[in-house]
């Protein structure tokens, strides 16, 4: 059974930081690209990070220097480590991995709470 189940957000001050994980189980993270999306109240979801099957990474120019993205393909574990968090930052996390070829195959996980405040 395919579950990706995230944890690591939470309450945190502006400048602050958290690290996102997203824990894999049911198939093998390798042949998988990974991404991070965000979605705040009102507000579409909207793509974040991406790391290849090969590490290559990708980020929203809001984001870039404050946020990495990484895999542990040995762990089954996908993180997203988020520095400088700022009051826009403040969503709902989500990950999702999508299988690099045929049937391209993707899972979402359930979502975890960002919330950035002072």
């Amino acid at each position: 059974q395919v579950q990706l189940v995230e944890s690591g957000g939470g309450l945190v001050q502006p400048g602050g930081s958290l690290r996102l994980s997203c824990a894999v189980s049911g198939f093998t993270l390798r042949d998988y690209a990974i991404g991070w999306f965000r979605q705040a109240p009102g507000k579409q979801r909207e793509l974040v990070a991406t790391i290849g099957s090969g590490g290559s990474t990708n980020y929203l120019d809001s984001v870039k220097g404050r946020f990495t993205i990484s895999r542990d393909n040995a762990e089954n574990t996908v993180y997203l480590q988020m520095n400088s968090l700022q009051p826009e930052d403040t969503a709902v996390y989500y990950c999702k991995v999508q299988r690099d070829y045929y049937p391209r195959d993707a899972y979402w996980g359930q979502g975890t709470q960002v919330t950035v405040s002072s």
